[in-house]
């Protein structure tokens, strides 16, 4: 279940994401799910790393932590997806 819930919660924050960066991302849906995940993975590193993984009530800073990992995954990962895309058309 851990891993569906991964998975749904990646999908939601990479929409999220997209939706807050400027322009269009040509990203495929899945490869924003992942890069959801992987924002998620890296904003839960952050909150621990400075101590806020868990507090009382609902973790507002951890979440908004994950917002902000997704958010950078999604940016950079949308740049290298297009200069892989340009590249491939160009070859």
């Amino acid at each position: 279940m851990s891993w569906l819930w991964a998975i749904i919660v990646g999908f939601v924050l990479g929409l999220i994401a997209k939706a807050i960066l400027p322009g269009k991302q040509q990203i495929p849906l899945w490869l924003t799910t992942v890069f959801g995940i992987l924002g998620s993975v890296l904003g839960n590193a952050v909150a621990t790393w400075i101590g806020v993984e868990d507090t009382k009530g609902i973790d507002w800073t951890r979440h908004l932590l994950q917002l902000i990992g997704a958010v950078a995954v999604v940016g950079v990962g949308d740049m290298i997806w297009a200069s892989i895309k340009g590249n491939r058309q160009r070859a």
